[in-house]
């Protein structure tokens, strides 16, 4: 491990000066010929700290992130990556460890995200975020929700639209994930292993569509009686489904064949 010298000669340390010419220090490591950014810091101690935790890290095989203190001064998402690489060959700037087939992002040291190793490349470039219960990422600008990418629709409710077969949301492998209702307005039932499904639809409080057989045909019909209800005068902002599994043909067979509510039919605004 190559030790740089920097300010006051501490190992790592390097001086920098902000705009406001306020100097501050920064920590780095050179590691299997890679340089290593460690952050940033106050005092030039406090970055040479960081620098000596990064080594103690990447010398020792038994440093193990289950033994992370809050009191360390090198950040949590920083030592992941060390702890990766040391591992596995492979800088990651982002708190990724790849496992067998598949690889951990650690939001926190309690909040471990699980994916399959198809899913590393996008997540080695864009960063997990969390607000409010969601985690998204942004990508050119945009905030993409990181449910979505699995077929979790935005208005999804867990353990009615979608489930997690072995209990854990934080477990996004795709074998893990089971979409009970993939368009708006259907619910998915069972029956004595009858399986059908119905369609709602919000207009002052739910309104039965109908009953289908197939899911496609509860989603046609869900979209029929939003025509319907904008053609009588509801003045609703309603989610069409995109049914793009059949054909225009087959999508315009469905329409007009399936069968809506007399209670949709014979609605007065």
């Amino acid at each position: 491990m190559k030790e740089k010298k920097g300010s006051n000669h501490l190992a790592g340390v390097s001086p920098a000066r902000k705009k406001d010419h306020t100097i501050y220090y920064r920590a780095s490591i050179t590691y299997r010929g890679k340089h290593i950014s460690l952050g940033s810091y106050s005092t030039a101690q406090q970055a040479h700290i960081a620098y000596r935790e990064a080594s103690s890290i990447l010398s020792d095989p038994n440093a193990a992130l289950e033994k992370y203190s809050s009191a360390s001064t090198l950040s949590f998402e920083k030592q992941v990556c060390l702890i990766n690489y040391r591992d596995n060959g492979i800088y990651i700037a982002h708190p990724i460890y790849i496992r067998p087939k598949m690889f951990y992002y650690y939001l926190s040291p309690e909040e471990i995200l699980k994916f399959d190793v198809d899913d590393l490349f996008y997540y080695s470039s864009h960063k997990i975020m969390k607000r409010g219960g969601h985690l998204f990422v942004s990508d050119y600008g945009a905030q993409v929700s990181v449910a979505g990418r699995y077929g979790i629709k935005r208005y999804a409710i867990e353990g009615r639209d979608y489930r997690f077969k072995n209990g854990d949301p934080l477990d996004f492998r795709y074998s893990n994930i089971e979409i009970l209702n993939s368009y708006h307005g259907v619910r998915r039932h069972e029956n004595n292993n009858h399986v059908f499904f119905r369609a709602l639809i919000h207009i002052k409080g739910n309104y039965v569509v109908g009953t289908y057989s197939t899911e496609i045909e509860a989603a046609v019909a869900y979209n029929k009686a939003v025509d319907l209800l904008h053609q009588k005068g509801v003045q609703k902002n309603y989610a069409i489904n995109f049914v793009d599994s059949v054909s225009p043909s087959e999508y315009a067979k469905i329409y007009k064949q399936v069968k809506i509510s007399r209670r949709i039919m014979d609605y007065i605004p």
